[in-house]
């Protein structure tokens, strides 16, 4: 009997790749620095991750139909601080809530607009975006910061049934990315777009209408972060979250989502948002300087990158022909098949 082992393990470790990853992550923090696994240094990875997952939800998405957002970090900011002011000006926590998750789907049909109907390239449609948010923000607040912000730091701070809020905001967002990319009409139309758009349109998909709802369902995202942030942080910061694309990227990257488009899972950006979230952890643990920090972060986007187009290579590329005498044997077989 041939061996088999050997191929079920590569085939387990191909697919579950990313959490041997994790788990590798998790084991060596451990040991670098034994706080890293006390109970209060894990809920606080969570609690702090729990942003950085929801931005890379909504990046997974857009990715997997080919499109990205350079503009979550900005928008972030404009939602969460407007939906702060909104609260001090009317104490009503429901409509304030509402009033980021509206900024931030509102920003996002700007470039779904730009990208679907004006057919700008993703990156200088969000761009552009993101320039604006961040100068709307600044020019709102003139540049100074929404202190005194009250009840509103229940979104960010507060706890049901023992569990954060910012961690069941995550698990509910999570839920629902898995859902839309598996079992939802939208989510097979994401995967044919971002796989092949013309192949996809020839197919009856309406295209420009895919990547449209994918910038909708993005702007939820990033609205429902920004309030969380804001929460957190108790105050309204309109120089926030700069760098928080670039981190959302990474973890959706990391977690298996290709910069092609058309592949990518929710499970997948989970992990990819967790491994960044530990890095992150264990480097202020052992003391690792800010600006070391930065460009570990920079080698790993690289090297994801790299990752993602040696992959994608591997699966463009043609397989090997057999003999030229099995080749025949196949091609007369086939005939008188």
């Amino acid at each position: 009997m041939k061996n088999i082992t050997g191929p079920k393990i590569s085939a387990f470790l191909s697919k579950y790749s990313i959490f041997v990853i994790l788990v590798g992550a998790f084991i060596a923090s451990a040991l670098l620095n034994r706080n890293f696994v006390s109970p209060t240094n894990l809920s606080n990875i969570l609690k702090q991750n729990s942003i950085v997952t929801i931005l890379a939800f909504g990046e997974t998405i857009l990715i997997i139909a080919g499109l990205i957002d350079l503009a979550n970090g900005a928008v972030l900011a404009l939602a969460g601080v407007l939906s702060v002011a909104f609260y001090k000006a009317t104490g009503s926590m429901p409509l304030a809530f509402c009033l980021g998750l509206s900024v931030g789907v509102l920003c996002n049909l700007v470039s779904g607009f730009l990208v679907s109907f004006y057919k700008t390239p993703p990156f200088i449609a969000t761009l552009a975006v993101m320039t604006m948010s961040r100068g709307l923000v600044l020019l709102y607040t003139a540049g100074q910061s929404i202190y005194q912000i009250g009840n509103f730091i229940v979104l960010g701070q507060g706890s049901l049934f023992w569990v954060p809020i910012p961690i069941l905001f995550m698990v509910l967002i999570l839920l629902l990315t898995w859902y839309i990319l598996n079992h939802s009409r939208l989510g097979r139309s994401l995967y044919a777009v971002g796989g092949n758009e013309e192949a996809a349109n020839a197919s009856g998909i309406q295209v420009s209408k895919t990547k449209f709802a994918a910038y909708a369902i993005n702007g939820v995202f990033v609205g429902l972060a920004g309030v969380i942030f804001m929460s957190r942080n108790n105050a309204g910061l309109p120089g926030a979250a700069v760098g928080y694309e670039f981190e959302a990227l990474t973890a959706a990257v990391i977690g298996g989502t290709s910069f092609s488009g058309g592949i990518g899972t929710a499970m997948g950006t989970l992990a990819g948002a967790f491994i960044v979230g530990i890095l992150n952890n264990i480097m202020n643990l052992i003391g690792v300087n800010s600006y070391v920090q930065q460009i570990v972060k920079g080698v790993i986007i690289a090297l994801a990158v790299i990752m993602d187009i040696r992959a994608k290579n591997n699966r463009s590329r043609p397989k090997e022909l057999p003999s030229e005498t099995g080749q025949h044997g196949g091609a007369l077989a086939g005939k008188k098949g």
